[in-house]
C-alpha cells in the first residue's frame, strides 16, 4: 500500500486533457521577435540571422503540461501516509484504539494527531469507524460515521490512572463478530497496564480469528516516566520510573507545600539500561510534615506526581521509661525496641538531661511531641496527670506499655480498667501454655495485618470485663482477652498494650508485626476527623474526594465518576477513585496513581503475533496540496522567464530599452515586487520599559501599569508614570527605574509596589489567571491603584458608567476590604506632602483606600492601620497618569480639565504621596513630629 490517497478523486479527470493541451500548445507559435525599423541600417537589420520558430519550443512545452498537471493532482487533494493508516481496506469498517492513561499524557498532542489522520482517511474511503480510550470503562460500542468519530477522540483526554485493557478484549470481540475484515488500529503508549496479562496476546488471537488487520503503532521507546515515594530510615525516598530506556536519562524532583510553593529539590539520573532512579529528601521535620506534592518537573502526568497526607507525616514521637536507671541500658530498655520499631517513619525523641519521670514528660510536652509513648510507668502526679490529659484531648496521643509498675498501680490514664497484678501464661505453676494473637477484627487499624504463628504471649495485664470492652479492643489473644485496647477521649486517643514493650512478656517487639502495628498507630495521631481504628464505629469512615488530578497531574474539582472510598484505602487509583485528595483537608488521605511498590513495565510485544507495527513519527499523514500549489507556481514563474527570453526580452537592451522612460511602467512593476513581498502585520511600537526582565525589576525600584492593549490607554500610561518616575527622583531620595508595562497573568507582579490599572471598558475582561494573581499580589502587601477614568461623566447617584460597571464586575471576584473616601487625616494625606485631594486630569472624582477600623472610646484618633499598614487597593477617577503625563523636554502631554491653576502640581504630589504611602506604610500615622513642624514654622 502505497499510502497515497486524495480527497476528490474526480479531479483527476482534468488529466485525460493534457494531450490535446499538448497539441494545442504545441501550434501555438510564440511571440514573434520585435524588430525596430532603422532608417540607416535597412538592410543590415532585416538580415535573417536569427528565425523565428513556428512552434513551441518542445522543452517549454513540457514545462507547460507539468504546470498543468500539477494543478490537476492539487484540486485532487493528494494526501500521503506513510504508514497507511486509516486508508484502503475497501468499505470495512476501522476501529481505533487508543491509549489515554496517564503514561499517554506526555506525547498526548501526537497521538491525537495520529488518531485523526487515521479517522480522516478512513472518511476518504467512506468507511465507519469506531473509537475507544482503553483507560476507560468498557462499554459496548457500534462503528459510526467517520464526523462521529472525530467527535469522540474530541472529547478523549489521559486518564490519571495505568489502563486495565483486559476488560475490553469482551466488546472488540463483539464488534468483531458485527464487522468481519475490520481494521484495527492500536495507538499504544508502550507501557503495560494495570493487571494487564492477556490483552496483547488476546487481541492478536481475535484478529487473527476474525480476519481483521491488526496495525500497532507505538513510540520507539515508551517516553513516560512516573514517581513513587516510601520512607526508609526516616528519609523520604522518592523512586523515577520508566517503563525502558529512553533517553530520558536525568531530571529533578520538586517537593511542594498545600499553597504549591517548593519546600527542596533533587536531581535524578538513570544509571546505564536502568529502568528506575532514587532521590531521598532529608529535611527537618516541620519541612517534612509541609510536603503536600511530589511531582518530576517538566512532566506534565497524574502519573510523575505523589499526594502526601498525613499518613505520610513524620510524627514526633516522646519515649518516657518508667523504669530505674540501670534497667534503662541499651539493648535492655524497652525504649530500645521502641525506637528502633519507630525509627524508619517518626522522628523519635528520648528526654535529655531529665532526672524524674514528670520532669521527663514535661520535657517531651514542652516540645510539642504528637506520640507520647509510657513504657511500664506506673502512678504520676496530679500536675503531670493532668498536663497529660489536656494533651490528649488536644489531639495528642498516648501511647502506653505494660509493666510491673503499671499492673501495680491505679492509673486514670488508661483506656480501661485494669486488674490488679496481672496474668501469667506458662509459668512454672500455671496450667496455661503461651498464647499467641488473634486475627486482627475489621474494625480494628491493624485489620489486613497478619499474626505470625510463633508469636507467644507469656503475661499480659487483663481488663476488667464491661459492655464497652469489645468497643475498645484493637487486638486479642487466642483465648479472647484483650491485648491492645484504646480509647478515644476528646480530640485524642490513648491506647494501651498489655504487654510490656520488651521481651519480658512477650516476643511481639521482636517481630515485625510490632512495627507495623506502631505505624498504624502512629499514623492515627493529629487526625482530629473520624480515622481509621476508632473504636466508636463498627467500619471504617467514607471519604467523599475532595480534589482530584486530572491525566496531566493539575488538581480540579473531582469528576462525576468519582466515589468515595474507605477511610483505610491503600490501592492505587481507579476510574472510580481518581488520584487525589479524600475527605477533610485535616483528616483526610490521598489516593495516587501508583502504590509505592509499584513499577512501570514495557509492553510485550512478542505477544502480538502477526501485529503491523509502526512508529507515531512515522503514521504522520502529509498533505501534498500546498507543495503542489508552490511546485505550479514556481513552474509558472519559470514558464513567464521562458518567454520573455525567446521574445528577446531578457538579452541586452530588450526589456529595460522597452521600460526606459516609461515611468507609468516602472511603478507598475514596483508595486507588484512590493505586493509579492511577505507583508508583516503592523503592530504597536511597545514602549521601551516594558516587560523588564526579573534581574532589573529585582536590582531597581520601579513602578508598573497594567497593558490594556488600547494604545491611547496604554501610551497615556506609560507616559504619565514616566512622569511621576521624574518627579519622585528630582523631589525625593528615591530614585526609581523606568516604568514597566505589565500583563498580569503572564509577568511577576512581586517586584512592583504599586501597579497603576486604568480601566478601558472596551476591553475585554481580565482572564481568571489575571484576577488570582492580582489577590495573591494585594494579599501579600501590593497596592493596584484602579483609575475609572470617567471623573468628568460620572454623576453622584446617577447611573454608573461604563468603566465603573467594567471595574465592578472585574472586582466581583476578589475579596476586596470595605472602603471609604480618604479621610483628612490619612498617612496618604501627610506621606510626604500635607494634601487634602488627590486630582489629576479632573478634579471632580473621589479617591477611596480600604476603611480604617473605628476609633475606641475615649481616643480621639483612630487608629492607622493592622497588619502592614497600607491599603491593598486604591480607587480614583481622577485619570491620574494624564495628569502626570510629560514628553521627552519636560511638556505636559494632556490638558487638565478644572479651574485651579495648581492643579497637576497638586496631582504630582498626590502621586508622589501614593508612592511613598506604598513603600513606607502608616509609620507617619502618630504624627509625632507635627508640633515639631508646626513650631518651626511659626504657626
Amino acid at each position: 500500500m502505497l499510502g497515497l490517497t486524495f480527497a476528490a478523486p474526480l479531479a483527476l479527470a482534468a488529466l485525460i486533457g493534457l494531450p490535446a493541451l499538448w497539441f494545442l500548445l504545441r501550434v501555438t507559435p510564440p511571440r514573434p521577435r520585435r524588430i525596430n525599423f532603422p532608417p540607416l541600417k535597412l538592410v543590415a537589420d532585416l538580415m535573417p540571422q536569427r528565425q523565428t520558430p513556428a512552434r513551441t519550443p518542445p522543452w517549454l512545452l513540457i514545462l507547460r503540461l507539468l504546470i498543468a498537471a500539477a494543478l490537476i493532482l492539487a484540486v485532487a487533494g493528494p494526501v500521503w501516509n506513510a504508514g497507511g493508516i486509516g486508508a484502503g481496506g475497501g468499505r470495512s469498517a476501522l476501529l481505533v484504539l487508543l491509549d489515554n492513561g496517564f503514561p499517554a499524557a506526555h506525547d498526548w498532542r501526537d497521538r491525537l494527531r495520529v488518531a485523526t489522520d487515521a479517522v480522516e482517511g478512513a472518511a476518504r474511503d467512506g468507511r465507519p469507524v469506531a473509537v475507544i480510550g482503553l483507560a476507560d470503562a468498557p462499554s459496548a460500542f457500534e462503528a459510526k460515521t467517520p464526523a462521529a468519530a472525530l467527535e469522540r477522540l474530541r472529547a478523549l483526554a489521559p486518564r490519571p490512572i495505568l489502563p486495565a485493557r483486559d476488560a475490553h478484549l469482551a466488546t472488540i470481540e463483539t464488534f468483531l463478530d458485527k464487522n468481519r475484515g475490520a481494521a484495527l488500529v492500536w495507538i499504544s503508549d508502550g507501557v503495560a497496564g494495570a493487571n494487564d496479562t492477556r490483552f496483547a496476546k488476546g487481541l492478536a488471537d481475535l484478529a487473527g480469528d476474525k480476519g481483521a488487520a491488526l496495525t500497532v503503532l507505538r513510540a520507539d521507546r515508551p517516553p513516560a516516566l512516573a514517581l513513587t515515594a516510601t520512607e526508609n530510615a526516616g528519609k523520604l525516598v522518592t523512586h523515577a520510573l520508566r517503563a525502558a530506556p529512553n533517553g530520558r536519562d536525568t531530571g529533578l524532583i520538586r517537593a511542594l507545600d498545600q499553597k504549591g510553593l517548593p519546600l527542596a529539590e533533587r536531581d535524578f539520573a538513570f544509571a546505564a539500561d536502568a529502568t528506575e532512579a532514587d532521590a531521598t529528601f532529608e529535611l527537618p521535620v516541620e519541612l517534612r510534615n509541609s510536603i503536600s506534592r511530589l511531582e518530576i518537573a517538566g512532566e506534565r502526568s497524574a502519573g510523575a506526581v505523589v499526594l502526601q497526607d498525613e499518613r505520610g507525616k513524620r510524627r514526633r514521637v516522646g519515649l518516657v521509661f518508667g523504669g530505674t536507671l540501670d534497667q534503662a541500658q541499651p539493648l535492655l530498655a524497652p525504649t530500645y525496641y521502641l525506637s528502633r520499631a519507630l525509627q524508619p517513619f517518626a522522628d523519635v525523641q528520648e528526654p535529655r538531661g531529665a532526672k524524674g519521670i514528670a520532669e521527663s514528660i514535661n520535657q517531651l510536652l514542652d516540645n510539642q511531641v504528637s506520640v507520647l509513648v509510657l513504657a511500664d510507668v506506673g502512678a504520676l502526679d496530679e500536675k503531670t496527670t493532668a498536663r497529660i490529659e489536656s494533651f490528649v484531648k488536644e489531639g495528642g496521643m498516648l501511647l502506653r506499655f505494660a509493666g510491673p509498675r503499671l499492673a501495680a498501680g491505679n492509673d486514670p490514664l488508661v483506656p480501661v480498667r485494669l486488674r490488679r497484678g496481672g496474668r501469667t501464661l506458662g509459668g512454672t505453676l500455671s496450667w496455661d501454655s503461651p498464647k499467641t494473637l488473634a486475627p486482627f477484627p475489621p474494625e480494628s487499624p491493624f485489620a489486613g495485618l497478619t499474626p505470625p504463628a510463633d508469636i507467644g504471649v507469656r503475661r499480659q495485664i487483663l481488663a476488667e470485663p464491661d459492655g464497652d470492652l469489645p468497643n475498645r479492643t484493637w487486638a486479642s489473644l487466642q483465648d479472647g482477652t484483650p491485648i491492645v485496647t484504646a480509647q478515644k477521649r476528646g480530640q485524642g486517643t490513648i491506647v494501651l498494650f498489655h504487654v510490656t514493650a520488651d521481651t519480658t512478656w512477650s516476643n511481639l517487639p521482636l517481630s515485625g508485626l510490632f512495627i507495623d502495628m506502631l505505624r498504624r498507630v502512629v499514623a492515627l495521631a493529629g487526625a482530629s476527623a473520624p480515622v481509621q481504628g476508632d473504636p466508636s464505629r463498627a467500619t471504617a469512615p467514607v471519604l467523599a474526594p475532595r480534589v482530584t488530578l486530572d491525566g496531566f497531574g493539575a488538581l480540579g474539582s473531582p469528576p462525576a465518576s468519582a466515589t468515595a472510598v474507605s477511610a483505610d484505602y491503600a490501592d492505587r487509583a481507579t476510574l472510580e477513585h481518581p488520584p487525589g485528595f479524600y475527605g477533610p483537608p485535616d483528616g483526610g488521605i490521598s489516593v495516587n496513581a501508583l502504590k509505592p511498590d509499584d513499577r512501570l513495565k514495557p509492553l510485550d510485544a512478542a505477544a502480538l503475533d502477526g501485529a503491523r507495527f509502526g512508529s507515531l513519527a512515522g503514521a504522520e499523514t502529509l498533505d501534498l496540496r500546498p507543495s503542489l500549489f508552490t511546485l505550479a507556481l514556481l513552474l509558472l514563474a519559470l514558464d513567464t522567464l521562458a518567454g520573455l527570453w525567446l521574445g528577446g526580452f531578457l538579452r541586452r537592451g530588450g526589456l529595460a530599452a522597452r521600460l526606459r522612460g516609461r515611468p507609468a511602467a516602472l511603478a507598475l512593476g514596483a508595486l507588484l515586487l512590493l505586493a509579492a513581498l511577505p507583508v508583516r502585520p503592523a503592530q504597536a511600537e511597545e514602549p521601551p520599559a516594558n516587560r523588564p526582565n526579573g534581574v532589573e525589576s529585582a536590582l531597581v525600584t520601579r513602578l508598573a501599569y497594567v497593558i490594556t492593549g488600547d494604545a491611547a490607554v496604554d501610551e497615556a500610561s506609560r507616559t504619565g508614570l514616566t512622569g511621576l518616575t521624574q518627579m519622585l527622583a528630582a523631589r525625593s531620595a528615591l530614585e526609581p527605574g523606568e516604568p514597566a508595562g505589565i500583563d498580569p497573568a503572564k509577568d511577576e507582579l512581586a517586584f512592583y509596589p504599586l501597579i497603576y490599572w486604568p480601566i478601558a471598558p472596551n476591553r475585554p475582561q481580565p482572564s481568571d489567571v489575571a484576577i488570582r494573581k492580582i489577590d495573591a499580589f494585594m494579599r501579600n502587601g501590593g497596592t493596584v491603584l484602579f483609575d475609572t477614568r470617567d471623573g468628568l461623566t460620572a454623576r453622584p447617584g446617577g447611573p454608573p458608567t461604563p468603566e465603573a460597571a467594567y471595574l465592578r464586575k472585574m472586582l466581583a471576584t476578589l475579596e476586596v476590604p470595605e472602603l471609604e473616601p480618604v479621610p483628612l487625616d490619612h498617612v496618604l494625606t501627610k506621606a510626604f506632602y500635607l494634601v487634602d485631594s488627590f486630582p489629576g486630569r479632573y478634579a471632580t472624582g473621589q479617591t477611596w483606600v480600604e476603611a480604617l477600623p473605628p476609633a475606641a472610646d475615649g481616643v480621639e484618633r483612630r487608629p492607622a492601620r493592622a497588619g502592614d499598614g497600607v491599603s491593598p487597593i486604591i480607587i480614583t477617577s481622577n485619570d491620574l497618569a494624564a495628569a502626570w503625563a510629560v514628553g521627552r523636554r519636560g511638556e505636559p502631554l494632556y490638558p487638565v480639565v478644572g479651574g485651579d491653576q495648581r492643579q497637576r502640581e497638586m496631582a504630582f504630589r498626590g502621586g508622589v504621596n501614593i508612592v511613598m504611602y506604598t513603600l513606607t506604610g502608616n509609620y507617619k500615622a502618630d504624627q509625632v513630629h507635627v508640633p515639631a513642624l508646626l513650631e518651626r514654622l511659626g504657626q
